[in-house]
């Protein structure tokens, strides 16, 4: 249960980074408010969702210092532009929340729906901020 529980905090923490850089780059470079509070209202979701329970025990199993996810690779140290970055945070926000749902199905089932509603609600803010904000062409090489 000890090494279930370090993929819940990983993938929570890895989720909510993921759109705390989306939110920002909403806020300070692309000048959106309405998609920055819904990135962040998202971020909330998965707080309000787990922080007061499972995620106070997982953190208890944390064990940053021996992480074999740890060390950068190539991909991870380079993005060409604000839009990479966006990209690459949403697909890491998205997958996130794939992990989680598929993980709560053994210890909480009753959040496993609400879960995928946060993960659709992310599908739906990345269309609209390739919409909105005018990306007509999604680099596929950018994962």
């Amino acid at each position: 249960m000890k090494e279930i529980l370090r993929v819940i905090d990983a993938n929570f923490n890895r989720f909510k980074e993921g759109l705390r850089v989306v939110e920002d780059l909403e806020r300070f470079v692309l000048k959106n408010n309405n998609l920055r509070k819904r990135a962040r209202n998202l971020r909330h979701s998965l707080d309000f969702l787990l922080k007061d329970d499972i995620i106070k025990e997982a953190i208890k199993y944390r064990d940053s210092e021996k992480d074999l996810g740890r060390n950068l690779d190539k991909l991870e140290s380079f993005r060409k532009d604000y839009f990479d970055i966006l990209y690459t945070n949403l697909q890491r926000s998205k997958e996130a929340l794939r992990v989680l749902e598929e993980l709560l199905k053994i210890l909480k089932p009753k959040l496993v729906c609400k879960i995928k509603n946060i993960r659709y609600n992310v599908y739906l803010l990345e269309r609209d901020i390739y919409t909105k904000q005018g990306f007509k062409n999604v680099n596929k090489e950018s994962n």
